[in-house]
């Protein structure tokens, strides 16, 4: 599985411009359940319980929100770099302006595990960030993932 079978282009957001976790969230959510064709609520409402479980800031400005759902039939990812950084009760505290979600089928155990680790190996690569946090490009933003997807996996 390459972060290219996980989200095209359109699911790239260069500069989302929210307030607060749960802002990103609902907003990430709206913005999926156009691709996704499931309702806005229910993804939001499985962001949120996720959440409640313990926060998916990761550290160093990075956020990976993910959860399942029943009604899907693939994985889904979607990205945002946020205008501003928010506090995203984060495991070092510091606020996120990275943001990649993760939406599954209620059944894809392996897979989901397996995207989440190839997101977080391509957002553990600071080089990679700082040229993300220097885009307001979509593609461009898109096309370090897939390079940058590429790369970690050699």
């Amino acid at each position: 599985m390459e972060i290219s079978d996980l989200m095209g282009v359109n699911c790239v957001y260069a500069n989302l411009k929210v307030n607060s976790k749960k802002q990103v969230l609902q907003e990430l959510a709206r913005l999926a359940s156009e691709t996704v064709g499931v309702e806005e609520r229910g993804i939001f409402d499985v962001l949120l319980e996720r959440e409640r479980l313990g926060t998916t800031g990761v550290g160093s400005g990075v956020a990976i929100p993910h959860g399942k759902l029943s009604e899907l039939n693939r994985l889904y990812g979607f990205f945002a770099k946020l205008s501003e950084p928010v506090n995203f009760e984060s495991i070092d505290e510091r606020p996120v302006d990275l943001v990649y979600l993760i939406l599954a089928p209620e059944d894809a155990g392996a897979d989901h595990l397996k995207a989440l680790a190839k997101v977080s190996r391509v957002l553990r690569d600071e080089k990679i960030c700082s040229k993300i946090r220097g885009s307001d490009n979509a593609e461009a933003i898109y096309s370090l993932f897939a390079n940058g997807a590429e790369d970690s996996a050699a």
